[in-house]
């Protein structure tokens, strides 16, 4: 890996769903067709009651700041030029909880409990990452 160059994630068998709608601009969770529950980190089986039938699901972008760190030293040589950058918890209103960055605002407007909606950060061909902005 180059100095500039990005950790990115890899693509598991129980991640391309989530991987492939994100290229395509949407936010998705798994959904069990069991049970209903939605989950998000991705599993093989639904967490809820252990189905393995389990499929993707589009929600809103919608969610609430659940909690959040603002880094200001980098852990890759990547995140230098972002410092300081604040990863959070987003709980969407769907439910699930999912960790991302929140991008295009200062650390100090984000707060525990503000709204915000999902925005996809292309890093390459073959990558897009969803993160988040401040709802106004």
């Amino acid at each position: 890996m180059s100095e500039a160059q990005r950790p990115l994630p890899r693509s598991t068998a129980a991640t391309e769903g989530y991987w492939r709608a994100a290229g395509e601009g949407r936010l998705v969770v798994q959904k069990c067709h069991a049970c209903g529950h939605l989950q998000f980190y991705p599993r093989n089986l639904c967490f809820q009651c252990q189905s393995d039938q389990i499929g993707w699901d589009p929600v809103s972008g919608l969610g609430t700041i659940y909690t959040f760190t603002v880094n200001y030293r980098a852990p890759a040589p990547f995140f230098k030029t972002r410092l300081p950058y604040v990863v959070a918890i987003i709980e969407l209103d769907e439910g699930p909880r999912l960790m991302a960055n929140i991008l295009g605002v200062s650390p100090e407007a984000v707060a525990i409990g503000k709204r915000v909606k999902a925005v996809f950060e292309k890093i390459s061909d073959g990558i897009v990452l969803p993160q988040f902005q401040l709802l106004d």
